[in-house]
């Protein structure tokens, strides 16, 4: 991801800040664009969440897998109440950083929630994650692996 988000920091829902370069590297990264004031991103936060924690949290080996939030808020304390409430343990792009505006474009973002799926070097695995993770499930990220050809020993 240091094509995409290198040389920022990412807060996480504590407000730690955390160099994206560090957090990022060799994993599939999970780009969600959303708001708390959005009832869609309501509804699928808790099943992110749930997908996220099963990978990651409470897995004997975590998957390489990071969600990295790009908020479509109306104010820093709007995120951080959403982060607070119904997010996983996953990191985001801090509310006043303007390159929250240039993500949105990039992967054009018409509508929230949005979940992208993407490589290394930004390239789109998948824009339906959300779609994906509600058909599928945690069996949708078997595909995204395969398709960032990078992660040889993930056996998950």
């Amino acid at each position: 991801m240091v094509d995409v988000l290198g040389g920022r920091r990412l807060v996480t829902r504590e407000g730690a800040a955390v160099e994206a370069e560090a957090a990022l590297q060799n994993k599939v990264v999970a780009l969600y664009f959303a708001a708390g004031r959005c009832a869609p991103s309501r509804d699928f936060t808790p099943l992110l969440r749930d997908f996220y924690t099963a990978l990651v949290g409470e897995a004997r080996r975590p998957a390489p897998f990071e969600v990295v939030f790009v908020s479509a808020d109306g104010s820093a304390e709007e995120m951080l109440a959403f982060m607070r409430e119904l997010h996983g343990a996953w990191l985001a792009l801090p509310f006043h950083d303007p390159y929250r505006q240039e993500l949105r474009k990039r992967y054009n973002i018409t509508a929230i929630p949005k979940l992208v799926i993407v490589k290394q070097n930004g390239e789109v695995i998948t824009n339906k994650g959300r779609k994906q993770i509600r058909e599928w499930g945690l069996a949708c990220f078997r595909n995204w692996v395969e398709a960032a050809d990078v992660f040889q020993n993930f056996s998950g």
